[in-house]
């Protein structure tokens, strides 16, 4: 008899199961090229409205490098953050993936994601380095994805706490438009975990042998934190400290060009953009994260020049930290043929 709790779906390696090996294809180079495009487009716009000059810090002094640097260790901090809630999202299949091993493919995956005008996803990496970790790429998309869908959790949990601690906001747009954004990732949140849920939907692809059995993966996620709530919970703590020190990097950012707005506002408005940005619209969210943060920051007096500044700021913290990723994207993939 099966254990309840183990995976359904089938473990890819496993000669107990003959389920093909999936392979992840490649995106055609197009769209790499059309992300590009919008990316040049939107920041074209953006900063001719503006002299070059108004996105960058007001007058430079140390203390403008110390705020530089400190965004820079809070990224490493949120991606070491990222790879621990990965893990959690493992454990809720009863897989025990090294953190240390996590630690390395989240770095090189953040290297694809952000450094490499690649054609692939950093997630993408994830999913196929995380399979060969536990020996099923189904099981590896499955935690990836619901590692992903805590933070439409804990995204509007923190832009929600953002605008009840500072209700002023509630006088402009961006406090409305930060509360449309929120309430619409929790009803898309709500209507994906339906659907994959289901048993009558979801549920028939537990045992398929081709793609569908991605879908399956997910599905059994699910079904085990109904289960075991309490993983559910680890899961969406660990999401909360991960986006919480995301904020960090904003706000660090925010210090760094010098623009005059509180911790509480970057609390409303940075999870927000970070909602925003995960629109496959542009690459690395170039011209997206800028274009939200003058609609948001300028509500409340911020400039156009420097909410322009602060998000190219926050995606060199988050690109500098990302270099780290280049020695295990190098050398993780050699290793993993070895053994």
């Amino acid at each position: 008899m099966r254990n309840p709790d183990a995976p359904a779906v089938p473990i890819a390696g496993d000669p107990t199961e003959d389920s093909p090996e999936i392979t992840v294809e490649h995106r055609p180079p197009w769209k790499l090229a059309l992300r590009l495009t919008v990316s040049i487009a939107l920041l074209t716009l953006l900063l001719s409205k503006i002299p070059l000059s108004a996105a960058l810090p007001r007058q430079p002094q140390i203390a403008t490098l110390v705020w530089f640097s400190a965004g820079i260790a809070c990224s490493i901090v949120a991606i070491l953050g990222s790879a621990w809630r990965w893990q959690l999202a493992f454990a809720v299949f009863d897989r025990h993936v090294p953190i240390r091993t996590l630690t390395s493919h989240t770095f090189a995956g953040q290297f694809v994601g952000n450094v490499l005008p690649s054609t692939i996803g950093g997630d993408v990496l994830r999913v196929t380095r995380g399979g060969t970790s536990v020996q099923s790429r189904p099981l590896s998309f499955a935690a990836v994805v619901l590692e992903r869908l805590t933070g439409f959790i804990a995204l509007p949990f923190i832009a929600f706490t953002g605008l009840a601690l500072t209700p002023s906001l509630f006088e402009h747009h961006g406090g409305w438009d930060t509360l449309a954004i929120g309430v619409g990732a929790l009803v898309a949140l709500g209507a994906i975990v339906a659907l994959v849920g289901s048993r009558r939907l979801g549920g028939r692809f537990r045992h398929h042998t081709d793609w569908k059995q991605f879908l399956g993966a997910l599905h059994e996620g699910l079904a085990h934190l109904r289960r075991k709530p309490r993983r559910g919970l680890e899961l969406v703590g660990a999401a909360l400290v991960y986006q919480l020190t995301t904020v960090a990097v904003v706000y660090c950012a925010v210090r760094t060009i010098d623009a005059p707005v509180g911790f509480t506002v970057i609390m409303a408005f940075a999870p927000a953009v970070a909602m925003a940005q995960v629109l496959p619209l542009s690459l690395s969210g170039l011209g997206v994260r800028e274009g939200m943060l003058v609609l948001l920051l300028g509500s409340v007096g911020v400039s156009t020049g420097a909410a322009i500044g602060v998000g190219l700021c926050w995606y060199a913290c988050t690109l500098i930290a990302s270099l780290v990723g280049a020695p295990p994207f190098a050398f993780g993939g050699r290793k993993r043929q070895r053994t």
